[in-house]
């Protein structure tokens, strides 16, 4: 039985996305392009990533750069993701060619199809909430994955010099 699909472009080309699949093209490009280790990312720098792009949709729409609505989508689908949902969209390598570009794209996608979908869009339109104008916004991938690294190292820091 043939998986259904639907096509997704990026600036390299088109290809075929399964049609139920939270990332996209970009994550599925970097998986085949990448197979280094078979490793997954780890659910702790999941959630870490997922916090940034919570706080950015936030500050963004408090900036007055991001609509409400699609704010209030990103956000609701961080949560979910923070919650351990969605954990089998994120399909790139742990170990990527370049300074976590894959890793933000998939974080990226598997946000805004989901913010789409809430907002009332099929997965793979971005037409509401695109992985780059709205959920990546204002952002650098080489901010975001260092951060995302060390927010453990940072809250336990912090913990400890309250508790001493």
């Amino acid at each position: 039985m043939k998986t259904e699909t639907r096509l997704e472009a990026d600036s390299i080309g088109t290809m075929e996305v399964p049609a139920e699949a939270y990332y996209g093209v970009q994550a599925l490009r970097a998986k085949q392009n990448f197979p280094i280790t078979g490793t997954k990312l780890h659910p702790v720098f999941i959630r870490n990533l997922a916090q940034i792009k919570k706080a950015a949709a936030i500050t963004n729409n408090n900036a007055g750069l991001l609509p409400e609505d699609k704010a209030d989508a990103i956000v609701r689908a961080c949560d979910e993701v923070i919650a351990g949902k969605l954990a089998e969209e994120f399909i790139v390598d742990a170990i990527q060619g370049g300074a976590g570009t894959s890793a933000n794209m998939n974080m990226n996608e598997v946000i805004a199809n989901r913010a789409g979908e809430i907002l009332g869009c099929p997965k793979g339109s971005y037409k509401m909430v695109h992985p780059n104008d709205h959920v990546n916004m204002a952002q650098s991938t080489n901010d975001v994955i260092p951060t995302a690294v060390s927010l453990p190292f940072w809250i336990f820091l912090h913990l400890w010099k309250k508790h001493w």
